[in-house]
């Protein structure tokens, strides 16, 4: 898998990125330019073999990770109790 050169502060954020349960792999790609195989890449790589297997584990099946699976289009939750 060849990854395109990355700078600290991109790989940190693609990381936290791919970590936030609401965030799909489509955005990252869209901001990025990385598919997929190549966020798994980048967290192989940069995660402990641990924090890596956690990961994957949930991230595997989870809806919300793939923009054609989420059942919701607009927006955001936003609990009431914000303003």
């Amino acid at each position: 898998m060849v990854l395109p050169k990355l700078d600290p502060q991109t790989t940190d954020r693609v990381i936290e990125m791919a970590w936030e349960d609401r965030t799909p792999f489509e955005a990252i790609e869209t901001q990025f330019g990385l598919t997929e195989k190549q966020v798994i890449a980048v967290m192989r790589r940069f995660l402990r073999p641990s924090s890596f297997r956690l990961w994957r584990k949930r991230v595997t099946g989870r809806k919300t990770k793939h923009q054609h699976n989420r059942d919701f289009t607009l927006g955001r939750f936003k609990s009431a109790n914000q303003k």
